[in-house]
């Protein structure tokens, strides 16, 4: 959805910080539909469904209105470079949470912001205090706790934890580009279009196998999926049109405790201390990163 202008846009950051953390419990109960069905069916089946739900969401929802504005844009190959990335998050997503717990996924995508924090100085000249590698340092020692041997994870489910990770890092570093000429909803039209198209072409070959098709449940399940996502989008999209990205940017950490409270809810995973150790120190670094970067902006140049 569209942002309001700065000067146009209302002051109301408890009602931001509220549908906030609605959007990241949102995003965290997706996960754990996607971790359930992955276990049951083919990524690329789960997520053609899933995406082909969203795009028809939006044309419905704004097609009709906006018209070609839905999809109009300066630059065409960027928003699909985009979407394809996104894309891959949600297939490396889906395999990592075959055999990796919901929490601890999650945490380790998470490291994300502190590689976009270390990319974003040499890729788009950005500026990073003393205070800020040192927060960043913290937040890869809390993930170094999740992955630490004897944590009994999966090797390869920590490998695909980290390919998350990265993934996550081009997305972001992409987005904060972007962001300078695109709308929010073209970009979200650009994700779910090229979702659609390439989760549909991957899903080609497995239609023919035993098992592959999902029965009205579970095919029920993925309509839910991407309707939960989708609208977790909206809403997150709402919040930033009602308080300064510094107020509500935080709240993305949330995702974490949802992850880990839903993946014991509904897989009986329960953290060990050195891993819920882990994760707070993630918590703590992305919340204080936050506050750093937006005192900085707060300050008057000197």
């Amino acid at each position: 959805m569209p942002e309001l202008p700065t000067a146009d846009r209302p002051d109301r950051p408890l009602l931001a910080v509220s549908l906030a953390v609605v959007t990241v419990f949102l995003f965290a109960s997706g996960d754990i539909l996607l971790k359930y069905l992955s276990l049951r069916y083919p990524v690329p089946i789960v997520s053609s469904v899933r995406y082909a739900l969203s795009l028809g969401l939006l044309l419905v929802m704004f097609g009709p209105r906006l018209r070609g504005a839905l999809w109009r844009t300066q630059r065409p190959v960027l928003l699909v470079l985009r979407g394809l990335t996104l894309s891959g998050i949600a297939l490396v997503m889906g395999l990592a949470l075959r055999v990796m717990p919901v929490g601890e996924t999650v945490a380790i995508m998470f490291l994300a912001p502190v590689l976009v924090m270390a990319m974003a100085v040499p890729i788009l000249g950005e500026k990073v205090s003393g205070v800020g590698w040192v927060l960043a340092a913290i937040g890869f020692a809390g993930v170094l706790l999740i992955v630490r041997p004897g944590a009994a994870l999966d090797p390869t489910g920590v490998v695909m934890a980290l390919m998350l990770a990265v993934l996550m890092t081009v997305f972001h570093l992409l987005t904060r580009f972007l962001t300078r000429s695109e709308s929010a909803l073209v970009m979200l039209f650009y994700v779910t279009l090229v979702g659609t198209v390439s989760f549909g072409l991957a899903a080609l070959p497995y239609l023919g196998q035993p098992g592959a098709m999902p029965t009205l449940t579970h095919l029920g399940l993925m309509a839910l999926m991407g309707l939960v996502y989708t609208v977790g989008h909206f809403i997150f999209a709402r919040a930033y049109s009602m308080a300064p990205a510094s107020v509500v940017a935080p709240v993305n950490y949330m995702h974490v405790v949802w992850a880990a409270l839903l993946g014991w809810l509904v897989f009986g995973h329960i953290p060990d201390g050195w891993t819920i150790l882990g994760m707070a120190m993630i918590l703590g670094t992305g919340v204080a990163l936050a506050a750093v970067a937006h005192r900085g902006r707060a300050e008057p140049p000197k």
